[in-house]
């Protein structure tokens, strides 16, 4: 006889994990498919910051629970998950930039934020070794912060079994079971088939392809971001700085010396690609040494190319469709390790309850696209 669960989860990323953790919780009985091994996608290439700091109520609110439950993963998980709030500091180099926090400001502080406008002064307190050229202002909030990938994956996996949940790596998806308009299961490229009435999206940059399976084009496009990391320097600032300048990077230094961080490319480079190329290595290291010089004599230990899955208006896509027990967790525009504590949650809710924990209109399947995100 052919398995049976509650819910299946394409996609062993952090969303996948998360969401796959929160049913579970729930009472379900979940399968995770991954075709390769965990966070083999984006998760496992990303470099792990979380802040509060966006434009729109909603997705406040979500990093709002996400940031709740990061605080308590280590009781949760019984290890720690190096999760520390060291704070965001988002630098202004010119008056529009600047124009742009001021404006948002009053949304983030009617939703609670600890956040506040800064001068140049302010942000060299925070970060004395900032090469203060050009340097405006900024805006900053000290409950913000980062956590280790790695850890939070083995914390998800070890949650899900512990509740009798499936976790299989190595297991592709080749196609997505309908009967009159609705999920009734998958089958895999081994040949095996998996039956269920409700199937979550959460295979990051082949979101389009899992869609396409099922009849559905989602508007998610992949495009390459690379990365690296240093071998261990004496300590700077515990912060995450994010340079906007065209030509800007954003980076943290980890607990243990390590500094971490990346540029969004312009143009983009759409594709799932995850070479390494020497021009990111080389620009990487221009830039943060014109940010903060002292690191002009850090050794780049590694870099490493991965994924960003991006939407037309920054927001994903966390919803279900019009494939009745079809759902979907995409779309996460470079976010989906901060978001995907609150994520799961509330995936679990739209799915087991039927509702929407609060105005969901920035994350709805068929919503207007034209509003942008003013903080990717």
């Amino acid at each position: 006889m052919n398995p049976t669960v509650d819910v299946i989860v394409i996609g062993g990323g952090i969303i996948g994990l998360a969401s796959a953790y929160h049913l579970s919780r729930r009472g379900q009985k979940v399968l995770v498919l991954e075709k390769k091994y965990p966070g083999s996608g984006s998760t496992g290439r990303c470099i792990g910051g979380i802040r509060q700091q966006f434009s729109t109520p909603g997705t406040i609110r979500l990093m709002q629970e996400s940031v709740r439950q990061f605080r308590l993963m280590k009781e949760e998980f019984g290890f720690p998950v190096e999760y520390s709030e060291g704070g965001y500091l988002f630098l202004a180099h010119d008056p529009q930039r600047l124009e742009i926090f001021k404006a948002i400001l009053p949304v983030q502080k009617k939703l609670g934020l600890a956040v506040e406008i800064l001068d140049a002064a302010a942000c060299l307190k925070i970060a004395p070794q900032l090469n203060p050229d050009g340097l405006l202002g900024g805006v900053f909030s000290p409950e913000d912060g980062q956590a280790y990938p790695f850890k939070v994956i083995e914390g998800y996996i070890q949650e899900i079994k512990r509740l009798h949940s499936q976790v299989r790596f190595f297991t592709e998806v080749s196609e997505i079971l309908l009967e009159n308009g609705a999920v009734i299961g998958v089958k895999t490229t081994a040949g095996e088939t998996f039956h269920s009435r409700v199937l979550l999206n959460a295979a990051g940059p082949w979101a389009q392809e899992i869609g396409r399976m099922a009849g559905l084009e989602l508007p998610i496009a992949p495009e390459e971001h690379e990365a690296f990391i240093t071998d261990r320097v004496p300590p700077l600032f515990a912060t995450m700085v994010v340079d906007y300048r065209a030509d800007g990077c954003y980076f943290y230094q980890r607990s243990n010396g390590q500094v971490i961080g990346c540029y969004s490319p312009v143009p983009n480079k759409p594709g799932i690609i995850t070479e390494s190329s020497l021009e990111f290595l080389v620009e990487m290291s221009k830039r943060t040494a014109r940010l903060v010089p002292k690191l002009a004599t850090a050794r780049v230990i590694r870099h490493w190319g991965g994924c960003y899955s991006m939407t037309p208006d920054g927001s994903p896509f966390i919803d279900k469709t019009e494939i009745a027990g079809f759902y979907v967790a995409n779309g996460m525009c470079g976010h989906g390790f901060m978001f995907s504590p609150a994520i799961g949650r509330y995936v679990s809710e739209i799915i087991l309850d039927g509702r929407y924990p609060f105005d969901w209109s920035e994350f709805r399947m068929g919503r207007d696209l034209s509003r942008q995100e003013l903080m990717k």
